[in-house]
């Protein structure tokens, strides 16, 4: 039996969460041979996933608590799994069963800043981690370098899978528009950046290049939305946003819906991404496969997302970015063909192959 750990589901929607419940979705169709343990918390209203080969344990030790090295071995331990699979970066150092753990990113290390008190124990237990590990799963190329420049972990022992998305394109008349949050949005009419909002996104570098092309042209008709919700140490955007005079242009949706994202990206005129840091970046993708033309950092995991079907920026030049606004803007040419290389290039990512080659980890491990 194959326990995968979903506790975190029960408190977060999205990230790693959503990357936990595709796994869930997809093994036990690949492997109806297998039986599939599913590790939920106690505060789960429902089961994740439901099928004859899946067991449902509901446990009791929260996810990243100060106790669970402690609790959570003996709480699965008593399940007897033959591999126990943590998407959360931390197994239970201690136990009597291998462990495939999933990195997502080194955020945490590379932007120590970003963390409180409970964050930093919980991180602060990686390079165990690491260690005690049977496999490592990195969920892109640039994160397996980082495992191996900053923490010097083996690259033989990683293993790179991609994430993936299952999102579609929504159909739209070309008048089409739309109440999300507090405002109406009409197709082709503004630009998007769609995460939660914290340093690292580079949120205010983007404020500053649009001021540059608000001030070239004032009468473009510029917008964007800022949708996601509100993370750590997010006051510099408010903050730049005030100062630069933009609360005409720019739009916060706060914890906008799947469906609503789904909207946004397929009416968007351009999806901008200007992150500092991705452990891959899957708004960008999730881009992608609605067909926007995407305009994404040159850094970390981005290029490697979105190969040639975006434009990579220099991630701290704002005087490029609103250069690539400007032009992009009122170039119908330019955003068509950055669209039409969008669904291929999403196509490349399948949440069936992630299942597939997480599935044969597991196999090289009980091997």
């Amino acid at each position: 039996m194959i326990a995968i750990d979903a506790r975190l589901n029960a408190y977060r929607h999205g990230g790693i969460a959503q990357y936990t419940q595709k796994l869930l979705t997809y093994l036990p169709k690949i492997a109806p041979e297998q039986q599939w343990l599913v590790l939920e918390h106690r505060k789960s209203p429902k089961p994740l996933v439901l099928g004859p080969n899946i067991q449902r344990a509901r446990l009791f030790t929260p996810p990243h608590h100060r106790l669970e090295q402690v609790l959570l071995p003996l709480e699965i331990g008593l399940r007897r799994p033959k591999l126990l699979h943590s998407p959360d970066f931390i197994p239970p150092l201690y136990r009597p069963f291998p462990a495939v753990i999933t990195v997502h990113d080194l955020a945490f290390k590379l932007f120590p800043e970003i963390l409180d008190a409970n964050a930093s124990r919980y991180y602060g237990q990686i390079e165990r981690a690491l260690a005690s590990a049977n496999a490592i799963i990195a969920d892109s190329y640039s994160t397996a370098n980082d495992l191996t420049n900053v923490l010097n972990v083996d690259p033989a022992r990683i293993d790179v899978i991609h994430l993936a998305t299952d999102m579609q394109p929504i159909a739209l008349a070309a008048d089409a528009q739309r109440h999300i949050g507090n405002s109406i949005w009409q197709a082709d009419q503004f630009m998007l950046f769609v995460s939660t909002l914290e340093p690292r996104k580079n949120i205010p570098m983007l404020l500053r290049a649009l001021r540059i092309a608000v001030d070239r042209k004032p009468q473009a008709g510029y917008r964007l939305a800022l949708a996601g919700r509100r993370g750590w140490l997010d006051s510099e955007i408010w903050q730049t946003l005030a100062e630069l005079h933009l609360e005409d242009v720019v739009t916060w949706i706060d914890s906008p819906s799947d469906e609503e994202i789904r909207w946004l990206l397929s009416a968007c005129r351009l999806y901008l991404n200007p992150s500092r840091y991705e452990g891959f970046g899957l708004p960008a993708l999730e881009a992608l496969a609605c067909g926007a033309a995407v305009v994404v950092a040159d850094a970390s995991s981005l290029p490697e997302v979105v190969g040639e079907a975006g434009l990579k920026l220099p991630v701290a030049d704002p005087l490029a970015w609103a250069d690539a606004i400007e032009r992009l803007w009122d170039d119908d040419a330019a955003r068509q063909a950055l669209r039409d290389k969008a669904p291929a290039q999403a196509a490349k990512f399948s949440w069936q192959r992630t299942a597939e080659q997480t599935l044969a980890v597991y196999r090289r491990v009980l091997d």
